[in-house]
C-alpha cells in the first residue's frame, strides 16, 4: 500500500463524513437523538464512537494515546460541536497521513489496547484498520439515518473517486 492509497482514503473519509453529518444536521433534534436498535444505541452514539476510535488510533500512531477513553463514550452531545470536532479530526488525520512516506508506512507501531495488552502492528495495517473501522460504523450510522425522514446520502468510495476525477 502506497502513501497515495492512504491519502485517498483520508480525503474519502473527510468527504463521507461531511455528507453524513450534513444529512444528520437536516434531522429534527429528537430524530437525531432517538434511541434506535443499534450497537451504540443511536446516531450520536455511533458518530461519537467513530470519533473516539479515530482519536485513539491517531494517538497510537503519534505515540500519545488518550488515557481512559471508553469506546462508547459520548464526547459531544451537541451535533454542531460533534461536527466541528469531526472536521478538525479529519484535517488532523489528513495531515498525519500526508506526513508518511513509504518507509514510515512500513514501520511498526507499538501500543496497548484498552485492557493494557501490548501489540506491535505495521503502520499500513493500523491505517487500513482505522479507515475500515470508520467505513464500517459510518455504514451503521447510514442505516440508522435510513430509519429517519432524511434520506441517507451516497457514501460509496466509487462516487467519491468519480466526483474527485471530475473536479
Amino acid at each position: 500500500m502506497t502513501p497515495e492509497h492512504f491519502h485517498t482514503f483520508a480525503h474519502y473519509n473527510a468527504w463521507a463524513n461531511t455528507r453524513l453529518y450534513a444529512a444528520c444536521a437536516a434531522l429534527p433534534d429528537a430524530e437525531y437523538r432517538a434511541s434506535r436498535q443499534a450497537f451504540f444505541g443511536s446516531i450520536p452514539g455511533t458518530l461519537n464512537h467513530i470519533l473516539v476510535a479515530d482519536r485513539i488510533w491517531l494517538g497510537r500512531l503519534r505515540g500519545t494515546p488518550p488515557d481512559g477513553t471508553k469506546l462508547d463514550q459520548i464526547l459531544f452531545e451537541d451535533l454542531p460541536e460533534l461536527t466541528a470536532a469531526r472536521e478538525a479530526l479529519d484535517r488532523d488525520i489528513l495531515e498525519m497521513v500526508e506526513s508518511h512516506d513509504a518507509d514510515s508506512l512500513s514501520r511498526d507501531v507499538v501500543y496497548r489496547n484498552s485492557t493494557g495488552t501490548e501489540f506491535r502492528t505495521q503502520v499500513t495495517w493500523v491505517l487500513s484498520h482505522m479507515f475500515n473501522h470508520q467505513t464500517h460504523h459510518r455504514g451503521q450510522a447510514h442505516g440508522l439515518l435510513s430509519q429517519s425522514p432524511v434520506p441517507p446520502p451516497t457514501l460509496d468510495l466509487i462516487y467519491f473517486l468519480r466526483e474527485r476525477a471530475t473536479g
